[in-house]
């Protein structure tokens, strides 16, 4: 199965553009590096965030999407340094990816460690709810 990166399907999985709901897509900078794999039991979504506090990760339910926001801090750099190569994307992101029907995110489970988030989403078993939030934990 070939996965696809920024706003692009995949067999069952999409990355929809963040909504412009309450207008916060023209202040995001990047998207995390992001896969999304079926399991026997569910979905599992991770997310590559080094160098983030699991307190500055907000996720929310908004029916079928997952929305992932937050905000990287480059804290290390001198103010007047002159970059020869810069890979690594600070500030505000934005992740949203869309399930298909037959998943239940009003049950997913989020965890944080070394750098990963990773969210499993249960197959569905009853009528989702409409929207709600994730909570992250801390991994072992």
């Amino acid at each position: 199965m070939a996965m696809c990166k920024v706003s692009s399907s995949v067999h069952f999985s999409k990355r929809v553009q963040p909504l412009d709901d309450q207008d916060t897509s023209s202040e995001t900078n990047w998207v995390p590096n992001t896969d999304v794999y079926a399991t026997e039991g569910g979905v599992v979504i991770k997310a590559e965030l080094a160098g983030m506090k699991r307190e500055d990760l907000e996720l929310t339910v908004e029916g079928k999407r997952l929305r992932i926001r937050g905000q990287r801090e480059d804290s290390c750099r001198n103010a007047k340094c002159n970059f020869i190569v810069m890979e690594i994307n600070y500030g505000p992101f934005e992740s949203v990816i869309e399930l298909p029907s037959g998943y239940d995110l009003s049950n997913a489970r989020a965890t944080y460690q070394n750098g990963f988030l990773r969210v499993d989403v249960p197959v569905l078993a009853k009528a989702p709810s409409k929207n709600a939030a994730v909570r992250v934990t801390q991994g072992e």
